[in-house]
């Protein structure tokens, strides 16, 4: 089974100007997480930055913000940032234009940011040149592939940890299909990334 841990180079020749991966020359690593917030799995994902004592970036869906604002009050509070993920998890391909911009714009009610992820990692090219003007597109250089249900936890951590390097931006899933290899794997890889002498950091 072939795992696309990595964006191939044809997808990051689709964006260009997004960002696929930080700094290489600092050896910090980025953490991500997507779809949320969610009960359950938010706030146990939260438990576990503030004892590893690390901040991570949020990507989170407007309605699920709408539902629960009282979880993303938490994300804020303690520090990490937040950025668009559209409102109903939008997928750009089967969108118009219009129709998606507008679903970024009606997250944009609920999360204040500079910062949008494509749900899925897809967009049509107009909807990108689009939403780069207001904002700073953030892709991803690790998939860690938690919300893969055919994959083990070790599988995920595996993938993680074997393909993270200096300025890597990783995705996870605070979402109820990722919850048990995500909250399996998440300690365990910041404490193996900060053996390595990785310091984590926010985008």
């Amino acid at each position: 089974m072939r795992i696309l841990a990595r964006p191939p180079f044809l997808l990051r020749q689709l964006y260009p100007g997004a960002a696929w991966r930080m700094n290489a020359s600092e050896k910090k690593i980025f953490l991500t997480f997507d779809d949320g917030p969610v009960p359950g799995v938010t706030p146990a994902a939260l438990s576990v930055l503030k004892e590893q004592d690390v901040r991570a970036t949020f990507f989170c869906v407007g309605e699920n913000v709408q539902r629960h604002p009282e979880i993303f009050s938490s994300i804020l509070e303690q520090g990490h940032r937040v950025g668009n993920h559209t409102f109903h998890h939008a997928d750009g391909w089967k969108h118009t234009s219009r129709s998606y911009l507008r679903e970024v714009r009606q997250c944009a009610e609920v999360v204040k940011s500079d910062l949008f992820r494509p749900p899925y990692g897809r967009m049509r090219r107009s909807q990108f040149e689009a939403i780069r003007r207001k904002y700073k597109v953030i892709m991803w250089d690790v998939l860690t592939c938690d919300f893969d249900l055919s994959l083990s936890c070790e599988d995920v951590l595996s993938i993680a940890a074997g393909h993270s390097r200096p300025g890597s931006v990783i995705v996870f899933h605070d979402s109820l299909k990722a919850k048990e290899r995500m909250l399996y794997v998440l300690p365990k890889y910041i404490a193996e990334m900060k053996t390595r002498g990785f310091a984590f950091d926010v985008l």
